[in-house]
């Protein structure tokens, strides 16, 4: 089955670019511009992956990172924050929040590949 990732980008250049990039390696991609529009998208789909940039408009990534982890459809669901704000402090606070894993802009296309892979082939575990 193909797995299904939200990309969640208020920057239109990066969405365009990471749905070129999912889509060409075979996922499924829904979009959002912004963390409201997420949530409304989240309500009629389940994804396998939700990339999630940190300064959204409306709900800021992080806290929209806080309300997938506490819907219950929504457990299986893997989160990579994506960001220009890679500080350690943010860092520890979208880990903290539920995300599994944080990507800091600019990255290359082979990281970003390696990381959702690895994503989507481990097992998760939700009380970690």
């Amino acid at each position: 089955m193909t797995a299904r990732v939200l990309i969640v980008e208020d920057e239109e250049s990066i969405l365009l670019s990471l749905e070129f990039l999912l889509g060409k390696e075979g996922y499924t991609v829904s979009t959002a511009r912004d963390g409201a529009e997420a949530l409304r998208l989240l309500e009629e789909q389940t994804p396998d992956l939700v990339l999630l940039d940190v300064m959204l408009p409306l709900i800021d990534g992080f806290e929209l990172c806080r309300r997938i982890r506490a819907m219950p459809a929504l457990t299986a669901t893997r989160i990579m924050l994506v960001t220009a704000r890679g500080r350690e402090t943010e860092i520890a606070r979208g880990l903290a929040l539920g995300a599994d894993t944080y990507l800091t802009k600019p990255f290359s296309t082979r990281e970003l590949m390696d990381k959702v892979r690895a994503l989507l082939t481990a097992p998760r575990n939700p009380a970690a």
